[in-house]
């Protein structure tokens, strides 16, 4: 039997989303955050993770959602992405984390083509978990081209 791809999934909002376990480091509580002078609004800042700075992204705010205060819930994960000049690390502020998962089907939906283009740089597709729709996300594209702070995966 195949082994099947796990995710960590993800709130933000009402909204359930994916992320490869395999792009995931760690998942922290939520921590000060060092802010950057002009950084774009989606970059918290930067947060210290074993003595490397690792820059933080509001995951709300780079969907294009409202913002929110923490919760108790809310959590930084820790991720390795492909970005344009290699390998990145970053940090990712989402609601709350729920738990590593396979999908109901190791098959993704493609992301409905309502607009040409719009899925494309967000989404790699649709899965279901327990009957809910799950957006896993496309993160190497979605955050590899962010200007981001100096910073390359160990």
């Amino acid at each position: 039997m195949a082994e099947q791809l796990q995710y960590v999934t993800l709130g933000v909002a009402d909204e359930l989303f994916a992320a490869p376990v395999t792009k995931v480091q760690e998942i922290l509580d939520m921590r000060p955050v060092a802010r950057l002078p002009r950084a774009p609004d989606n970059l918290l800042g930067m947060i210290d993770v074993r003595g490397e700075g690792v820059p933080v992204l509001d995951l709300r705010l780079t969907l294009g959602m409202e913002p929110a205060a923490d919760t108790e819930n809310t959590r930084i994960v820790v991720l390795t992405i492909n970005g344009a000049d290699g390998l990145l690390t970053i940090g990712l502020r989402a609601d709350r984390v729920f738990e590593v998962t396979v999908l109901d089907h190791e098959a993704l939906d493609p992301p409905p083509p309502v607009s040409s283009g719009w899925g494309d740089q967000v989404i790699q597709g649709i899965g279901r978990r327990n009957g809910e729709f799950v957006t896993v996300l496309d993160l190497d594209r979605m955050l590899g081209s962010i200007p981001l702070p100096a910073n390359r995966a160990a």
